[in-house]
């Protein structure tokens, strides 16, 4: 018997350039739609100096952690928790290079050689691993706890037994395809 493959979380920013130009908001959520991604928790936020400082702790001694930081604290950012097989790797694929001229010269057609401006306003971000996407989601979703999801609600999202909400920009599980014993979910 062949054990079953989980999906994996990653965290995805827009960032605050992107979200400010509604053709490009517009292409790139399709860009997720299309890869097959489940978006698991949809947040539009400016976000807070506090968030930024957490988010690029590992950053602060580098010449351009200042500039960071203003950057994505200048306007509003959307935030998602992407769901996919492999969704780190995936993602940092449609991303592209990190650096913007490299991904312009090689990789045109991803997220960053399409809206990236700069190495810091390079359109997006994206987890680079397992443990960087659990510490990233804890400081923009506080209350998502990912081993409940793992748990609860993981299942539907591999089997596709959801909704997709536009206005909300999220997928939701379809209800009907649960059934309550004893107070418990049953899958």
């Amino acid at each position: 018997m062949q054990s079953r493959k989980y999906l994996q979380l990653t965290l995805a920013i827009l960032k605050p350039h992107v979200v400010k130009s509604p053709f490009a908001l517009e292409k790139i959520r399709g860009l997720i739609i299309d890869n097959d991604f489940k978006i698991v928790r949809s947040r539009r936020t400016i976000i807070s100096y506090k968030e930024a400082e957490l988010f690029y702790k590992e950053h602060k001694d580098k010449f351009f952690y200042n500039r960071l930081l203003s950057f994505i604290c200048s306007g509003p950012s959307d935030i998602y928790i992407l769901a996919a097989h492999d969704a780190i790797i995936k993602w940092r694929r449609v991303m592209g290079p990190t650096k913007v001229y490299q991904a312009q010269y090689i990789a045109p057609d991803t997220i960053r050689g399409m809206f990236g401006l700069s190495d810091t306003r390079n359109a997006t971000h994206g987890s680079d691993s397992a443990e960087s996407a659990k510490r990233e989601i804890s400081i923009f979703f506080e209350d998502f706890n990912t081993k409940s999801w793992y748990e609860n609600e993981e299942l539907f999202y591999n089997l596709g037994r959801l909704h997709f909400d536009p206005a909300s920009f999220v997928h939701v599980i379809d209800k009907s395809f649960m059934k309550v014993q004893n107070g418990r979910v049953i899958k």
